[in-house]
């Protein structure tokens, strides 16, 4: 797979264009199932992120708080799961966060598409208002293992450049 990234100004798209058609080739586990898409802002923390230094010193909050209400922190409170716009990677590798090939700085994340949107313990906290007692349906993905493709830009460099990382479980 081969994410490409097209920008354009939103006062200059005059007409929307119709979905592509579904591919009549075997395509398992490359396109999605027909969904329906539930936007919610929120806001997430690092996870697989948080520096060594600060997670120690936050480790017994971590604790407190899971042993009062049962949520731990990287499943429940840190990173929402699946696919979304911004945000933190979801890594279940080690964060791989690229360096701007112009400017060299490091890169903010754009784009998260998962394999799926959630699994058991992080549905508890992370499902949509929506979607709340609706039977859960995965999109029928599979990215490698189990994983996911992450896109990032660059804010600072004119054009936005963009690198993408691909992580598996």
């Amino acid at each position: 797979m081969a994410p490409q990234v097209h920008w354009r100004d939103a006062a200059a798209v005059t007409n929307v264009r119709e979905a592509p058609a579904v591919p009549t080739a075997d395509v398992y586990g490359h396109v999605p199932r027909p969904c329906v898409v539930h936007p919610e802002l929120v806001t997430e923390y690092p996870s697989w992120d948080l520096p060594d230094e600060l997670r120690d010193t936050l480790e017994p909050r971590f604790e407190q708080v899971e042993a009062e209400t049962g949520w731990h922190y990287q499943y429940h409170l840190s990173t929402a799961p699946g696919t979304k716009l911004g945000g933190y990677p979801g890594w279940s590798q080690d964060p791989q966060w690229p360096d701007c090939s112009v400017c060299g700085e490091r890169m903010a994340h754009l784009l998260t598409v998962e394999s799926w949107e959630a699994d058991g313990e992080s549905r508890r906290t992370w499902t949509p208002v929506e979607d709340q007692g609706v039977r859960y349906e995965d999109t029928g993905l599979m990215l490698g293992d189990a994983g996911g493709v992450y896109l990032f830009e660059c804010r600072s460099c004119p054009g936005r450049p963009v690198e993408v990382r691909y992580d598996c479980a």
